[in-house]
């Protein structure tokens, strides 16, 4: 492998020899083996790091709610005044 000096991206070389592609089950085992390497670096949060995250993602949904309720009326509004409401003009 080398590196292609005009955008910088990793390209092989001709000629250089190709690797052995593994039998499906050696690919299986391959990739429980990996899973596994990359669940041992996971880091568990402490107590007060997960209620900190937990209060972060329900402030943030909160929020969004409201923008979204408060678009909501104000397009319910909008429409309202510029189509009228069907049947209110006898009231």
């Amino acid at each position: 492998m080398t590196q292609d000096e005009a955008r910088g991206e990793i390209v092989a070389e001709r000629g250089a020899p190709r690797e052995k592609k593994l039998n499906f089950f050696a690919r299986i085992a391959l990739f429980i083996r990996q899973v596994i390497a990359e669940l041992r670096k996971v880091v568990t949060p402490t107590r007060q790091e997960l209620v900190k995250f937990t209060a972060v993602v329900l402030g943030f949904v909160v929020v969004m709610m409201a923008l979204v309720y408060g678009l909501d009326v104000l397009f319910v509004w909008l429409t309202s005044a510029v189509f009228g409401i069907p049947g209110a003009a006898g009231a």
